[in-house]
C-alpha cells in the first residue's frame, strides 16, 4: 500500500436532463492534464477516482477550476478518500431490517448518501428535519447524509429539500457508494 491517497471526486449536477453534459473520456483527460495519477471515472454522474498527494481543500479549489476552464461550467466537487468512502459503506445507519422493508416498497433503489463538502450547522439540519415522513428519513454522520425512501427518490419532499442543509450535496445511490469503493481498492492495490 503506497502513501498517497486514493480520492474519489464526486461532481454535482453533471449530465442531468441535458445540462451540464461533460463526456467522461473528457472529464478523464482534464483530470490528467491537471497532474493527477491513475485516473479512473465511474458512470456518467460524474464519479472520477485518482492518487494525489494534495490535501482536500487544496485539490478541491484546484479540480473545480479545472473544470471550469476546461468546460466553462461552475460544477460543485465532493471530495472523499478511500478511507472516508469505506468508512461510509461500512457504517450504515439504517438497519438490514429497515432497508429491507423499504426496499419492499420503494421503486428503484432506496438508499443513498448525499455528500457534502462541510458539516451541515445545526439549524440546517433542523431545517431538512422537517421534510421526514413515514416515508423518508435521513441520518447524518458527519459530512454525509444517509437517505432511506420507501417509495421513491423521485417525489420525495426530503430528497428535493436537502438544499436546506445550507451546503451543496451530491447524491449517490447505496450500489454506486460500493462500486467505488471497490474500484478505489483496485486503484490503491496498484499503487
Amino acid at each position: 500500500m503506497g502513501s498517497m491517497p486514493v480520492y474519489i471526486a464526486l461532481l454535482r449536477g453533471i449530465n442531468v436532463g441535458g445540462k451540464n453534459m461533460i463526456k467522461m473520456a473528457e472529464l478523464k483527460r482534464s483530470f490528467e492534464g491537471m497532474g493527477l495519477r491513475s485516473v479512473q471515472t465511474y458512470i456518467q454522474s460524474g464519479n472520477v477516482l485518482f492518487v494525489s498527494e494534495e490535501e482536500e481543500a487544496a485539490l478541491r479549489t484546484r479540480i473545480e477550476q479545472g473544470i471550469e476552464a476546461a468546460f466553462g461550467l461552475k460544477v460543485t466537487v465532493v471530495l472523499r478518500t478511500a478511507n472516508e468512502l469505506e468508512t461510509v459503506a461500512a457504517n450504515c445507519p439504517f438497519s438490514a431490517e429497515e432497508i429491507a422493508a423499504a426496499e419492499a416498497t420503494c421503486v428503484g433503489e432506496c438508499l443513498h448518501v448525499a455528500f457534502l463538502p462541510e458539516q451541515p450547522a445545526p439549524e440546517g439540519v433542523e431545517r431538512l428535519t422537517a421534510y421526514q415522513s413515514d416515508n423518508d428519513e435521513f441520518r447524518i454522520a458527519g459530512r454525509d447524509v444517509f437517505l432511506l425512501f420507501r417509495s421513491s427518490i423521485r417525489n420525495s419532499k426530503l430528497a428535493a429539500n436537502i438544499h436546506k442543509l445550507g451546503v451543496p450535496a451530491t447524491v449517490r445511490n447505496w450500489n454506486t457508494v460500493n462500486k467505488l469503493v471497490a474500484l478505489a481498492n483496485t486503484i490503491e492495490a496498484g499503487v
